[in-house]
């Protein structure tokens, strides 16, 4: 192991002198493009945002520190018949030859940007330094005094559109005094263009609004004109006033061609629903009803391009459809110009079947886990999503002595069947409309054979999904029922519960048939919309908050039959206890895009959960543990804290590693390397800690001042294979600071140890 990290480190070296070998590629008189930056002499102008004007950058850094892929290019040799040389220059950068003619490009798209911004008297100058056969480049800005608006006119020839205009005056963004700004005049144009195709105005386009800026001499003032022209004035032919559209028809062709449609229309059925027309051959795939309730364009009614989006927007969430067009027909009905709306609806596949295996690894306990899935996406003709999943996993169990069957095994079935709509009795269709949210039951079967125990839970679960407004998303889960059986623990298992009886309670409470019947929320917000981490490609942000409690309305219900429980400690639901907590939860991350390859990650995720009323502790399924691949990647999964403290009971210390409160901080620093692999470079801190005391953990308790002492810290670096529809994951960490040691011990960065204080992760996805 210590051969090959020493020959890596070779390699490195090796490439890295060998970097002066990139002179080769440079064509005599030519130069390096070593270096490029943008100084600006306004706050307001940020280098960071001109950059992106930028058209010739130079080799990327790895971590923004090393040109190593263009060392790596170096490397190779010109003879390109070589394979060992086509290898070099297809994982390395090929070196970025100074161009002139891409710097003057850069200088006018980016003196354009600032003029653009108000700047109107702003000049950008290209200054160079060369050293040998490099060169940097500096763009320089001076943005000189902004321009203002004095005055805002609107020069509206179609008497219709003026009326609009003036009565939506409240709307306006521009105004007297304002900053001249042409993203701001684009942002007002395209306004305009939607109100006024949201009114009616089916053939109104942006082209028909143009701006007259003139400038004030000797002033920093613009006269601004908003001219908007009448119909066909642009194309020469003559002027009339714009006319507005009102739908005449709609026609959802049920899996049928348009234009096949157009030319034969025999054979075909046609049912009246509402106000639609649904035409279908031979079979209908969706119930008449579903159609109703996603379509947003109705007969009578003023064109609307929001509509026109709402429905296709609508339509997206049935699954059986595998796309959907909306296009329009033209016709006159007296003076009133009419819209014949023809949606065309292709049907997707109705049932998959599809098949997964996945390894695991536990605590270090290594096993396999295989699942198959059934899915019908129309089970009941109103694109409602039923799947059926059966799992089974197996695990080889280390550390246990005294059992001839040293493995665990995992058998599962589930169920969820997903409705298009807000499925809720005495709702209006409006309503629903309104909503727009998804609603799910499921239902569940676990059962889970060790060497201690047998365990089955059972659940069932209603809950309701929708998107907000601003890329938000929420989840409202109405009941969740859980029902953990122990129907088997082995006599060493129970004798060792006995003994760990004074010392952890909480160890049987986690080991005994329970009732877990909850609500709760969860807040999901991405300002990036609906792009995942994958294919995000600019700065964002997300925000989850979850919210959920158990048990309140059992226990209030229980205290009106009996004031007191029978059994003097808590109240049973069929001879059995349940769970009363409430738990809330909060994740923020960061991610800031430096350049095209390298992004700096930060993240932090806090939780606390409060055992009351029916309940001396949580149930295990909803402790807090610390460690593993999306936490403090120092330690293994379920190995760290509650607090400082440190553990001497073998194999089953997994379950005193749990806490009430939980804190993650986490810095990530991302870089691509070449092909498909990404690197990371990381620092994790955190830790878990309980609200009461418990005797075996008196150091994991929680305590302002003193949680702080005991936050773990590790560090590392990561591999990750991007391979578009998956990203696998693989991180070692050391730890760094050890809040379970005490003097020396507890500061392992000072003197590291490989084989006490590294940990391997492999893990799907980003941690965060």
């Amino acid at each position: 192991m210590k051969k090959n990290i020493y020959n890596l480190y070779i390699l490195l070296f090796v490439l890295l002198m060998n970097s002066c070998s990139v002179s080769k590629f440079i064509p005599e008189n030519h130069y390096l493009l070593n270096e490029v930056k943008v100084l600006s002499d306004n706050k307001e102008i940020k280098p960071s945002v001109m950059q992106s004007y930028v058209r010739q950058k130079p080799n990327s850094k790895w971590f923004s520190l090393v040109k190593l892929p263009m060392y790596i290019y170096g490397a190779s040799g010109l003879d390109s018949t070589k394979r060992i040389n086509r290898i070099l220059r297809r994982i390395g950068d090929s070196p970025r030859i100074y161009d002139q003619n891409m710097v003057k490009e850069t200088k006018q798209q980016m003196l354009g940007a600032v003029q653009n911004s108000g700047f109107l008297g702003a000049s950008v100058s290209v200054d160079k330094k060369i050293d040998g056969n490099k060169i940097d480049v500096f763009y320089v800005i001076k943005s000189g005094k902004p321009y203002t608006i004095s005055k805002i006119k609107y020069n509206i020839e179609d008497y219709n559109i003026r009326n609009i205009i003036y009565k939506d005056s409240a709307n306006l963004t521009l105004k007297d005094g304002m900053r001249f700004n042409v993203e701001l005049l684009e942002k007002e144009r395209n306004r305009i263009t939607q109100n006024l195709l949201d009114r009616g105005f089916y053939k109104f386009n942006k082209d028909y609004i143009t701006y007259q800026a003139d400038t004030i001499s000797g002033t920093y003032d613009v006269s601004l004109t908003m001219n908007i022209a009448s119909y066909n004035r642009k194309n020469g032919s003559g002027s009339s006033l714009h006319r507005q559209y009102k739908i005449r028809s709609v026609n959802y062709l049920m899996d049928i061609d348009s234009k096949l449609y157009e030319q034969d229309k025999i054979g075909l059925d046609t049912i009246r629903k509402g106000n639609l027309n649904i035409i279908y051959d031979n079979k209908l795939f969706l119930r008449p009803g579903v159609i109703v309730s996603h379509n947003r364009i109705n007969e009578g009614d003023l064109y609307s391009n929001n509509n026109v989006l709402s429905t296709y927007s609508s339509l997206s969430k049935l699954g059986i459809l595998k796309y959907s067009n909306i296009r329009f027909s033209e016709g006159m009905v007296g003076d009133t110009l009419c819209l014949d709306a023809y949606v065309s609806l292709s049907k997707n596949k109705n049932k998959v079947l599809s098949f997964q295996i996945d390894g695991t690894n536990s605590a270090g306990d290594l096993g396999a886990a295989a699942s198959v899935a059934y899915t019908h996406r129309n089970i009941f003709k109103g694109s409602e999503n039923l799947t059926i999943k059966l799992r089974g996993a197996y695990e080889a169990v280390s550390g246990l002595e005294g059992y001839a069957n040293s493995n665990y095994t995992e058998y599962g079935v589930e169920a969820s069947l997903d409705f298009p709509e807000f499925m809720f009795p005495f709702l209006s269709n409006d309503f629903k409309r309104r909503v727009n949210a998804k609603s799910e039951v499921s239902a569940k079967y676990n059962w889970q054979i060790r060497p201690e125990f047998e365990r089955t839970l059972a659940s069932a679960a209603w809950s309701y999904k929708w998107i907000g407004r601003n890329r938000s998303a929420h989840r409202f889960d109405v009941v969740d029922v859980n029902y953990i059986y122990m129907p088997y623990r082995s006599g060493a298992f129970i004798e060792y519960l006995d003994y760990m009886d004074d010392v952890n309670p909480l160890l049987r409470y986690s080991y005994e048939d329970l009732f877990i019947v909850r609500m709760g929320y969860t807040y999901t917000y991405h300002s990036a919309g609906a792009s995942t981490q994958q294919t995000v490609k600019r700065s964002s942000y997300s925000i989850r908050f979850n919210i959920e409690e158990s048990g309140n309305l059992i226990y209030g219900l229980s205290k009106m039959i009996s004031k007191s429980p029978k059994n003097g400690e808590s109240y049973r639901l069929g001879n059995i206890s349940f769970a009363q907590y409430i738990k809330a939860d909060f994740d923020f991350a960061k991610n800031i895009i430096i350049d095209d390859r390298n992004a700096f990650v930060f993240h932090i995720g806090a939780g606390v959960a409060v055992p009351y009323g029916n309940s001396k502790s949580l149930p295990f399924e909803k402790l807090y543990f610390s460690g593993g691949a999306n936490s403090v990647r120092g330690w293994s999964v379920r190995s760290l804290g509650p607090g400082g403290y440190k553990s001497n009971d073998g194999s089953l210390d997994y379950v005193n590693h749990t806490g009430d409160i939980k804190l993650d901080l986490n810095l990530e620093y991302r870089t691509h390397l070449f092909w498909k692999l990404n690197g990371a470079a990381f620092i994790d801190a955190g830790n878990v800690w309980t609200l009461k005391k418990r005797d075996s953990q008196a150091s994991g308790q929680f305590a302002f001042d003193s949680f702080y002492k005991e936050i773990a810290m590790s560090y590392g670096l990561g591999i990750r294979f991007d391979l578009d529809f998956l990203i696998l994951r693989f991180d070692g960490g050391m730890k760094a600071i050890n809040p379970m040691e005490k003097n020396y011990d507890r500061f392992p960065i000072i003197k590291p140890k490989f084989s006490r204080d590294f940990t391997f992760h492999f893990a799907v996805g980003y941690p965060f």
